[in-house]
This record gives C-alpha cells, sequence and structure tokens, in this order.
C-alpha cells in the first residue's frame, strides 16, 4: 500500500492541471458549480455530489463524496474549503483536490478509492467569497446573514464607501496629530506604529477606507457580511464578536456541515484550508492545557501525531516561513479536534514569500516588521505591478480641513496569491493529503495462535494490531465517549462457548505500529471467526479452526 501511494504521488506530479486549467481567476459559485457538475457526470462510479444547504441568500454550498462500495464504513478524510469567506484560494485547494484525484490514472483512482472515502466541502462560505466579484471588492469574511454589530438597533447601516471611485476597499490614512502611526521609514507607502517608548510620535490615523454613515465615531462598522463560518463553531465561541452571531453554531453553513460530520463514524482525520496552520509548525504538548475541566491543549499522543503529519507536510510542500498566526475564536480547525474529536489540520496554503534585498538595486533589510513592504518587495520579484493603490486625496465628510488620503494594498493580495500560482499549490496539497491517506490507521490481526488444551479447550491468541501511522482514535476522541472503539467479536458455532475472554469487547486507541494482545479460551470443535475494526480505521477477520 505504501509503495502504491508513492507511486500515485509521482503520478499525481505528471497528471494535467486539472479542469480550472482555462480560468485565469478565483471561481465565482457559478463557476464552483459547473466544475462539480463535470466531475459528478464524467466520474459517476466514483464522485457523488450535492448540496448540503444553502445559505440564507440562496447560494449552494457543496459536498462532494469520493469513493467505491459502502463509503461510509471506510476510513475517510474531509477535506474544507471556504473556511473563511476572504480565503480565496481554499477553495481552489479544496476542490482542486478533488479534480486531481479524479485526473489519476484510472487503476490507480480505483485502488485509492477502494482503500479510504473522501468528503469535499469546497466552499462553506459562498455568500463571503461572491463578494470579491462584486461591484465593490472588499475582503468579506460574514455570510449574508444580517446583523447589527455595533449593538445600535440598526442592521448593515455603517458599510464600506469607496470614496476613490475605483470598485475596491483599500486604506484611508488621515493626517491628524493624535494620529498613532507614522510614514514606514522601509517604505513610505505604507504605515507603522509609532513607538512611543522610543519618543516617536504618530502623524496620521489609518482607517478603511469609508464614512462613518452612522455618525457614531466609527468607520465601516455595520455593514454587509455577517456571521463568518470561522467564528461561529461551539469551541471557544465569544459571545458578542463582530461576526461570531449570537450563540453557536447558529448558522445553516455550520449546523449542516457539524450534523454531516457527527453522523460520518469512518471520518479519522480533518484537513481545512484556511487561516489556521498546525502544518507548517505543528501543535506543542502544554500539560496545563489539558489539566482543566474544558481542555485547551492537545494530548501528548495527539501532538506526536501532529508532529509526524507535519514533518510530511514541510517535506511534500516545500514551503518555509510560514508566520505565527493565533486561532480565532469559534474556529473550526480547533472545533475539528476538541468537540469533534479527530485529528485537525489547517494551513492556508500560501503567504508572501520573505523577499530578500536585492543588492544590485542597493536594497536594504527592512528595519520594522510590516507586510506591505514586504508583499511590495517579493510582488516586484514576481512582476506583479497592479495589486497597490497610489494614495489619492479625497475631501472626506468626516474630516473637513484635514488632509485625507485614499489607497495602499488591494484587497485580498496578502493571503491569495496570483492565480498563476494556485495551480502548483493545489498540486503540493493534494499530493500531501495523499501521504497523509497512507498513514491512515489500519487494523491487522497478527500472532494468530491457537493451542490444543485437552478435553475440548482451545487457547486462542492474537494481536490486534494498527499497521498505519496514525492512531486509531485520538486521546480527546477516546474522551469524548461518541467516537467509535475497536471493535472485537467472536462468531461461535452450535456447541461451542467462550470459558475465558470476553465474546464481545471494545478496544482503547492503539498508536500507530503498535498492538493490543487478546486471548481467549473455547470450548467445543470446528470453526470460529475473530472480528476487529471500526469505521475509521478499518476492519479484518480470521477464521479459525478449534
Amino acid at each position: 500500500m505504501k509503495k502504491l501511494y508513492l507511486l500515485n504521488l509521482f503520478m499525481l506530479c505528471l497528471a494535467g492541471t486539472g479542469f480550472a486549467q482555462s480560468q485565469t481567476d478565483y471561481s465565482t459559485n457559478a463557476q464552483l458549480t459547473g466544475r462539480v457538475d463535470a466531475l459528478a457526470k464524467k466520474f459517476p462510479q466514483y464522485l457523488k455530489a450535492k448540496v448540503l444547504t444553502k445559505t440564507v441568500t440562496g447560494k449552494d454550498v457543496w459536498m462532494l463524496t469520493l469513493g467505491t462500495g459502502d463509503t461510509q464504513m471506510k476510513p475517510a478524510i474531509a477535506v474544507v474549503g471556504g473556511v473563511d469567506g476572504k480565503h480565496l484560494l481554499g477553495v481552489e485547494m479544496a476542490l482542486g483536490f478533488a479534480e486531481k484525484l479524479m485526473a489519476l490514472p484510472a487503476d490507480s483512482l480505483k485502488k485509492i478509492l477502494t482503500a479510504q472515502t473522501y468528503y469535499v466541502f469546497p466552499n462553506m462560505s459562498p455568500d463571503a467569497t461572491e463578494q470579491y466579484f462584486g461591484k465593490i471588492k472588499y475582503e468579506r469574511s460574514g455570510n449574508g446573514t444580517p446583523t447589527d454589530d455595533d449593538r445600535d438597533g440598526k442592521v448593515n447601516e455603517d458599510g464600506y464607501d469607496d470614496l476613490d471611485g475605483n470598485g475596491k476597499i483599500t486604506s484611508m490614512r488621515v493626517l491628524d496629530p493624535t494620529g498613532t502611526y507614522k510614514l514606514n521609514p522601509d517604505d513610505n507607502r505604507s504605515l507603522v506604529l509609532a513607538d512611543a517608548a522610543k519618543g516617536e510620535t504618530g502623524k496620521y490615523k489609518l482607517l478603511r477606507e469609508g464614512i462613518d454613515n452612522d455618525k457614531d465615531g466609527a468607520f465601516n462598522e455595520d455593514g454587509d457580511g455577517g456571521i463568518s463560518f470561522n467564528r461561529n463553531s461551539s469551541y471557544n465561541f465569544k459571545n458578542f464578536v463582530a461576526g461570531a452571531g449570537e450563540y453557536a453554531v447558529s448558522e445553516k453553513e455550520n449546523r449542516a456541515l457539524f450534523d454531516f460530520l457527527f453522523d460520518a463514524s469512518n471520518v479519522y482525520a480533518l484537513v481545512s484550508f484556511g487561516p489556521a496552520n498546525n502544518l507548517s509548525t505543528p501543535v506543542v504538548f502544554n500539560p496545563m492545557g489539558i489539566s482543566k475541566r474544558i481542555i485547551t491543549g492537545w494530548y501528548d499522543q495527539d501532538v506526536k501525531a501532529n508532529a509526524l503529519v507535519s514533518e510530511k507536510y514541510n517535506k511534500i510542500t516545500g514551503t518555509k516561513d510560514a508566520p505565527k498566526v493565533t486561532p480565532e475564536s469559534g474556529d473550526f480547525s480547533q472545533w475539528g479536534y476538541f468537540h469533534y474529536g479527530r485529528l485537525s489540520f489547517s494551513t492556508p496554503g500560501w503567504w508572501v514569500p520573505k523577499a530578500r534585498p536585492d543588492t544590485t538595486k542597493k536594497e536594504k533589510a527592512f528595519s520594522v516588521e510590516d507586510a506591505v513592504p514586504a508583499y511590495l518587495r517579493w510582488a516586484a520579484t514576481q512582476g506583479i505591478t497592479n495589486t497597490f493603490t497610489e494614495w489619492k486625496a479625497v475631501n472626506h465628510p468626516d474630516f473637513p480641513g484635514q488632509t485625507v488620503e485614499v489607497g495602499g494594498l488591494d484587497p485580498y493580495v496578502l493571503i491569495n496569491p496570483p492565480y498563476k500560482l494556485v495551480d502548483p499549490i493545489v498540486s503540493k496539497h493534494t499530493n500531501f493529503i495523499l501521504a497523509l491517506s497512507a498513514m491512515a490507521p489500519s487494523i491487522d490481526l497478527v500472532g494468530v495462535k491457537t493451542d490444543k488444551l485437552g478435553e475440548g479447550l482451545t487457547r486462542i491468541t492474537m494481536k490486534v494490531m494498527n499497521a498505519g501511522i496514525l492512531p486509531t482514535l485520538t486521546k480527546v476522541g477516546e474522551k469524548s465517549y461518541f467516537l467509535k472503539k475497536i471493535s472485537v467479536r467472536m462468531t461461535l458455532a452450535s456447541g461451542q462457548s467462550v470459558v475465558s475472554g470476553r465474546q464481545y469487547q471494545t478496544l482503547d486507541a492503539i498508536p500507530g505500529r503498535d498492538f493490543t494482545e487478546l486471548t481467549w479460551l473455547i470450548k467445543g470443535s470446528g470453526k470460529v471467526a475473530v472480528y476487529a475494526g471500526s469505521p475509521s480505521s478499518g476492519n479484518k477477520t480470521v477464521d479459525l479452526t478449534l
């Protein structure tokens, strides 16, 4: 099986670039639906597509099931995109995985899907991602649920305003003696906070482009884009946070996905493409985190599994210099581990690469850490010239007589690469998911022995082994009581009975490459069958003669 996956990884790199090759930009909801339909029609024997739910604005949330036979009884990975609506790359990575998997040679594809199931949810935030294609382009995470984010009794009354008329919302800098920002000494196209401890004074206020429409002193604090999928999960949910919702799992998108996943007992791992990242740098074991009634840290056994997967991820994708990210409250990837009980892996897939100073151009290393100059330097090396709006003075009704300029980095560019870079990113992460599949828990029955003891008695001993690298259950899942443990049962014929040992039993988690030894004393003659397995780790049956 290991050789099979390695072969598939190689062939995947040689496969075509997928069904989205003709596209030149990120997918609209209509294009995504077209790509899903194309897959379902071309591979009806392997792929089933359905609308999991619809958003409050009527947009489809798609679910793809990739597999053969009884897909619910095979170990499965759930792949989730659109975790954050402004992260368009995550949608391409999730759907692109399905497309590239289907593009494998028929024999390889059949072998993979005979062994495992994949549930793919391309876009959990279709309301938000569509804003990229809107009349006014701005970064949006929330869905179409109307919200009163500033708690003033009004809904969506203070959204973004396109002051310079270029169709996109950038930044607004206001020359003001009470401002806390100053021009960046490395690149005056950006602003950085003045350091009062060093005697620095600010000259600017830095705001998002817009007007204080409701005259409450805040700008753009209550516009369209209601509740974010990635803030509405039940783990670490925070009330009264913009985009979180009135209560956890209040939204149709979250409820539909969670309802499905809770019923999908065969899922052993989640892979989500979103802001959180425990693949570039794995989580660290914190004893204090598991000492509380409500745990806030990963168990040691699960940390070790995360480290193994992280090592595989970095080797396959070749990514480096990942920025540190603190998961937000209500984060989906944390829900996957703490409340769903599975190994939950997350990555944004791309971040602005570090661009070294070009000494031939007399460039110097940056003295201040700031995303804007870093991006602009990298963009220049790539020939990207259309993602920065030069600062332009505007007359602003809220700042009469003051200098107000609109400009800065365009929306989306810091977290979404140019579309021409998407396909190789998708290929690398498809290879990673296949490598993760090769690490799946896998039940085997080894060291089987039968010893006749006389007087019609036979001792049976065997090891229930996890031949995979990942554990059969997470430690947090073992303690949650709703995940299915390994079931072991012995089928007896007439005249047979169990003298010692248990005919039916369940086993706790078995780490990768480890085993649990069982023994029985059976009275009688003839054949018996021993079964061991679970939906998330596969199963094995052996027939024995007493």
